[in-house]
């Protein structure tokens, strides 16, 4: 089998070590997100695919990223209250990373590449890029920012695959 997401190792929030490989055997949307962008307002729609999906082996992994524009200026627990506080997210955020460039994390450049992913060839253009992966750490899919993650389109790929 090719090279999963579970590979890798991110900071959480609060600054700690998580292993993606606990994620094994759930399916994740993995997205990008900011608080101060046009598509912020998707954090509710994430937070509704979550309620939908959650006791299915799925989860949302959101990881802010300060690369488009400077639209996540927050850090640390500013940026856990924004989300936790004003859209209750209960999905997982993840400590703020680069997506793109020389200095995107390793995940990001796993995500990105299809000679690391073997799937798909998908940089973020925008916050609010979103990865779809199986149970087994396969990148499957991709969307663009403007596809709403309770999406029609994004539910029935979730569907396919659970």
């Amino acid at each position: 089998m090719s090279k999963s997401i579970h590979q890798f190792e991110v900071k959480d929030i609060d600054g700690k070590e998580v292993s993606l490989e606990k994620y094994k055997g759930k399916t994740l949307l993995i997205v990008n997100t900011a608080s101060k962008c046009g598509f912020t307002p998707q954090l509710d729609d994430m937070k509704e695919l979550y309620a939908e999906f959650r006791e299915k082996d799925f989860e949302i992994l959101a990881f802010p990223s300060n690369d488009f524009a400077g639209q996540e200026p927050l850090d640390g627990e500013d940026l856990k209250q924004f989300c936790q506080v004003k859209y209750e997210a209960e999905y997982p955020i993840f400590d703020k990373v680069h997506v793109k460039g020389k200095d995107a994390h390793p995940l990001y450049q796993f995500l990105a590449d299809k000679k690391q992913n073997g799937s798909v060839n998908s940089t973020p253009k925008w916050n609010f890029h979103k990865y779809l992966v199986d149970k087994d750490g396969q990148v499957v899919d991709y969307f663009y920012a403007i596809t709403k993650p309770n999406s029609k389109k994004i539910k029935k790929a979730i569907e396919k695959i659970l």
